[in-house]
């Protein structure tokens, strides 16, 4: 098979898959339209910024999102640092991206603390690096 059609299956399957884990509920465009408004461009334009400077960002993204989904569903655990994480387990060690949620992360906070989960922010910096 060709590596495009394999990164675009890939990428179609998780980006069907909910933002928040199965049933957990789901995370849509505009999800955080009410309660962050400013969310889905903060992590649009974090997530072309670093593509910019380095076009391997986007599939990078888009395998720690599957990395993480893989597990027990879309959590966001395998951004979790520390000894014994899903971040430093063996099937990991190769991960890219983790500045790029990193600092969508910090921008979301200052903007508005406490509202948008690291899981969905991993799910719409997946979304947004497929479309670069």
């Amino acid at each position: 098979m060709e590596p495009s059609y394999i990164f675009l299956t890939m990428a179609v399957t998780l980006l069907s898959m909910p933002a928040t884990g199965f049933g957990q509920g789901t995370t849509r465009v505009g999800f955080y339209s009410k309660t962050c408004p400013r969310a889905e461009s903060i992590v649009k334009s974090t997530v072309e910024s670093h593509f910019r400077s380095n076009p391997a960002i986007a599939p990078g993204l888009l395998r720690m999102h599957f990395h993480d989904c893989f597990v027990n569903g879309c959590d966001g655990s395998v951004l979790i640092d520390g000894p014994n994480t899903e971040r430093k387990a063996v099937q990991n060690s190769l991960l890219r991206g983790f500045d790029v949620i990193d600092e969508a992360k910090a921008k979301l906070e200052a903007a508005c603390p406490g509202v948008v989960s690291c899981a969905d922010i991993l799910a719409l910096a997946a979304r947004d690096s497929v479309v670069l």
